[in-house]
């Protein structure tokens, strides 16, 4: 059996385990710049009047006069909350797929003949007990039915999120009471496709002619029809590959027309692209940098260019990434717009043992692995930038995100935890 382990309203969640005060009102979540709406719990949800990825100066009379709470992104927060919940889980299961940074499948076989619903609410009890957040639990013996059983155990206040399909007549209600929509892996356009035919719920599409979904859903469709009906045929994903391209691109809080504060922002994003590639023990063998103004701006004259670089050799280093993306970046600068983008993308990566050196090129002392990895052990002990080039300077007020409302980072920085007043 497999469970589907999925975090409610997992951002807002995030904000509410550190207040308490907050239990029971509306909280959402801004996207960058505070832009628009991205999370929302439940009580947010149920005010119909406030639509998800509206940009919220349109909105904020309706949350104003709802008394609902915003907060900035928080993903160095979120990211460590999720971690914390995939560690719990772990304690229950060595068979964990980590789908996304709030949900996850994991592997029920090793409690076979137990109450599956008693250890799926002791999973769910503990995370909160642990973590703070509030999960719901699916668990069936497929990983799609494990999905739609996860969103029928939130759905239904009775099941009190958690909901087994441990016998053919929970999968046939769980089926039967599922539209076409709901069925995990289904678009849009299949919907319409199986909806022409006469179907209207997923119970409908398991009973259809396993020829006719070959035919019109291909071979992925195939798998699905075949995993509602309790054959499984997706398995549980343990290992995640390494990426083949690696990239960051912000709007900048506001618009730039000063070359040295957009420097600095390549520079500080090149860092940040140079250490996801280091963490999963890669280089680059290309890069992208591009630069864009706001072309939802009619009042601005309007730009935008990107320039591939091909490197020498494969590297990781900060400093040789660096240098060439600002060579690169002079050449597509022009004076004269306000820009409001600067992004970096590596590509064509490959293992960093594996690196291929050209023949001519000198060892360089700033591409040194010692070097690299001193700089690394230095920012993961005393935080994140302490030790930066000086091409991504001291300005980054100027022109970083805006987040008026982000919330302290309380479980990785130390000048930001918790306390308590009058201790």
């Amino acid at each position: 059996m497999i469970a589907l382990v999925d975090c409610n309203s997992f951002y807002a969640s995030c904000e509410q385990v550190f207040r308490p005060d907050l239990q029971n009102r509306p909280v959402v979540v801004l996207s960058n710049n505070d832009g628009c709406i991205i999370a929302a719990n439940k009580e947010a949800k149920a005010l119909v009047d406030i639509p998800m990825f509206q940009p919220v100066f349109k909105i904020k009379k309706i949350l104003d006069d709802h008394h609902v709470v915003c907060f900035s992104s928080n993903y160095t927060l979120y990211s460590d909350m999720s971690r914390r919940v995939m560690d719990t889980l772990k304690t229950f299961s060595p068979l964990i797929e980590e789908y996304s940074i709030d949900e996850s499948f994991i592997d029920l076989s090793f409690y076979q003949g137990k109450a599956l619903e008693t250890i799926a609410h002791k999973i769910k009890d503990t995370i909160f007990k642990n973590t703070g957040i509030p999960v719901g639990i699916g668990v069936a013996k497929t990983k799609s039915l494990a999905k739609m059983a996860n969103k029928f155990a939130k759905k239904i206040p009775e099941n009190n999120n958690v909901y087994v399909v441990d016998s053919e007549e929970k999968r046939k209600h769980l089926l039967q009471t599922s539209t076409i929509k709901d069925i995990w892996g289904i678009g849009r356009k299949h919907t319409v496709r199986i909806e022409n035919t006469g179907k209207k719920t997923a119970w409908d599409f398991a009973n259809m002619e396993v020829a006719w979904v070959r035919k019109e859903m291909t071979v992925i469709g195939e798998r699905l029809w075949r995993e509602l009906n309790n054959f499984p045929c997706l398995e549980i994903v343990t290992s995640t590959d390494a990426k083949k391209g690696i990239g960051t691109a912000k709007s900048f809080g506001k618009k730039l027309d000063d070359y040295g504060l957009v420097e600095e922002a390549c520079s500080y994003y090149v860092a940040e692209v140079a250490d996801l590639l280091r963490q999963q023990k890669s280089a680059a063998t290309q890069m992208e940098i591009f630069l864009t103004t706001n072309y939802h701006n009619d009042g601005d004259k309007q730009y935008r260019n990107k320039i591939i670089i091909t490197l020498d050799s494969p590297t990781n280093s900060t400093i040789k990434l660096t240098q060439q993306a600002l060579i690169g970046l002079k050449k597509i600068y022009k004076d004269g717009y306000r820009y409001k983008k600067v992004g970096v993308n590596l590509f064509h990566l490959v293992p960093e043992h594996q690196i291929q050196l050209n023949l001519f090129e000198q060892p360089s002392k700033i591409e040194s692995k010692k070097l690299t990895d001193a700089i690394d052990t230095l920012n993961d002990k005393f935080g994140k930038n302490k030790v930066k080039l000086a091409t991504v300077g001291n300005r980054e007020k100027q022109w970083a995100l805006i987040k008026e409302h982000r919330s302290p980072r309380y479980t990785t920085q130390w000048e930001e935890l918790l306390t308590i007043g009058g201790l």
